[in-house]
């Protein structure tokens, strides 16, 4: 398994505030970094400096037509699919970053649990 580098301090902080507005997920970790997952699905995650999400289709567009949104590649040529990378300005916006994470949710809470 390939070695990660670790995600700062202050965004793991940031994710743990965020997740504690969400009871209905469940935090743990994927890969050495925090995670929420729902029903078993993994929703949202911490993976280096970056803060992915999991999205349905029309809502992934939306988001990478941002600017500073990526699809999330966790090696290179690894691009997972429905998978997306916040911009920095929305991980510094409660506002904006509990509306995809609302999003997130109810994308897993649509898929059959694990």
């Amino acid at each position: 398994m390939p070695s990660f580098e670790k995600s700062p301090p202050e965004l793991v902080e940031r994710f743990d505030a965020a997740a504690a507005r969400f009871p209905d997920a469940q935090q743990r970790k994927m890969f050495g970094y925090p995670a929420l997952f729902v029903g078993g699905n993994l929703v949202t995650g911490l993976f280096a400096d970056s803060w992915m999400i999991r999205l349905g289709e029309a809502d992934l567009a939306e988001l990478l037509a941002l600017p500073g949104a990526t699809a999330f590649s966790p090696m290179a040529g690894r691009t997972m699919k429905g998978y997306g990378v916040l911009p920095a300005d929305v991980v510094a916006d409660d506002a904006a970053l509990d509306g995809w994470l609302e999003r997130a949710i109810e994308l897993g809470k649509t898929l059959p649990a694990k």
